[in-house]
């Protein structure tokens, strides 16, 4: 009996994740990208292994999601992630008032946090604004992200599946039911054009979830929203900072090997393959940043670069939509069967979107397979290259 075969679109965190995913469970799997692996937003996160702390208050569903998967990643992919921790800390008395709501959403998210004076605070960090008034720990990490991609990637290949890089889709395959059968595919380092077919089609794409969606006939509420980082060139501090705020700009430091990280920023778009970097957010984010660790305005920058995120919502902008993900299966929501679009999520929460995904593709090809990617340690991202 031959394997049922899934093409996923996109080899960013969340289509490299599905392969590793449906390739356990005994799927034909075949993943293209019009680029390499992590080549879009994947590639261009600021890397915070996220604990949920950031969301716990006003979107406790995303915050439970992190808590979860930070502890799995830390298990089945440990050689890409420093588990350094972080902290929250508050800066003045509207952030105090604030830490009063996050200890209570914390607790009820179950992540644990634990207050530490500002004198205890600046011994783990000497680098911290000296007038801080309070800190929190939380269990936050850093992990590289084309290391982390690569590593599901890597795992995904070992147990079959194929990757087409710089393989772009110009178009979906519909049969005569009007269902999605395959892709139409241009490789772009040889100028071949030629299809693959499958039982499904996965698109995983992101930001561009609406664009792909759209050749299939059916539609995908996203609200693509870039956001700016600046690097600096020295690592001032060895844990993600936060500022113990609502999520806003500039509002996290976190260290990237020899770096410091600033991020980030929230705007909208319209067109996906151009987003120019704003010199003012630029320098909002050094003005920010400083607030929370003054020696950044003596550190020299090192690039600024955005990523456009794929969030799930309509009539709703930037950081007032859920950081949760959804999986559409189009056979519902449009009546256009053999396709499915996973979108929104964070990094953090990779496998689990992955997880959903091959769920909804399982039951709707009758394969009766259990996940077991909370489980399967990967192989080492290295293997990637070699296999």
């Amino acid at each position: 009996m031959s394997k049922p075969h899934a093409i996923i679109i996109g080899a960013g965190f969340t289509g490299v994740a599905t392969a590793h995913d449906l390739a356990l469970r005994g799927f034909d799997v075949t993943v293209v990208d019009r680029g390499g692996i992590a080549s879009g937003t994947s590639g261009r996160t600021h890397g915070l292994l996220h604990s949920g702390g950031r969301y716990a208050v006003k979107d406790r569903e995303a915050a439970v999601e992190c808590i979860e998967e930070n502890t799995i990643l830390r298990k089945i992919v440990p050689e890409v992630i420093e588990p350094n921790g972080g902290l929250f800390v508050g800066l003045n008395e509207s952030d105090l008032a604030y830490g009063e709501e996050f200890v209570e959403a914390c607790q009820a998210a179950h992540i644990p946090i634990e207050q530490l004076s500002p004198q205890e605070a600046l011994r783990l960090e000497p680098n911290l604004n000296p007038k801080l008034l309070v800190a929190f720990t939380v269990p936050d990490g850093t992990f590289d992200p084309l290391r982390l991609a690569l590593s599901f990637a890597a795992t995904a290949k070992w147990n079959g599946a194929q990757f087409r890089l710089y393989t772009e889709v110009t178009e979906l395959i519909l049969n005569g039911k009007g269902n999605v059968a395959g892709v139409q595919v241009w490789d772009r380092t040889t100028g071949d054009q030629y299809e693959i077919r499958g039982e499904v089609v996965i698109n995983a794409t992101g930001a561009w979830a609406g664009e792909i969606a759209g050749m299939g006939g059916a539609h995908v509420p996203i609200s693509p929203t870039p956001g700016v980082m600046v690097a600096y060139g020295k690592r001032l501090v060895n844990r993600p900072i936060n500022r113990l705020t609502r999520p806003s700009d500039g509002d996290i430091v976190l260290p990237q090997r020899r770096l410091v990280v600033v991020g980030t920023t929230s705007f909208s778009v319209t067109e996906l393959d151009y987003v120019p970097v704003d010199k003012d957010q630029i320098r909002k984010m050094f003005e920010k940043g400083a607030e929370l660790i003054p020696a950044i305005r003596h550190t020299p920058e090192r690039g600024a670069y955005m990523a456009t995120r794929p969030l799930i919502g309509s009539g709703a902008t930037g950081r007032s939509i859920s950081r949760t993900f959804k999986c559409f299966d189009h056979m519902e929501t449009d009546n256009v069967d053999g396709f499915v679009t996973i979108t929104g999520g964070k990094a953090t929460t990779l496998r689990a979107m992955a997880e959903k995904t091959a769920d909804v593709v399982c039951q709707k090809l009758g394969v009766s397979a259990t996940c077991q990617t909370a489980e399967v340690k990967l192989r080492p991202y290295r293997d990637y290259y070699s296999l």
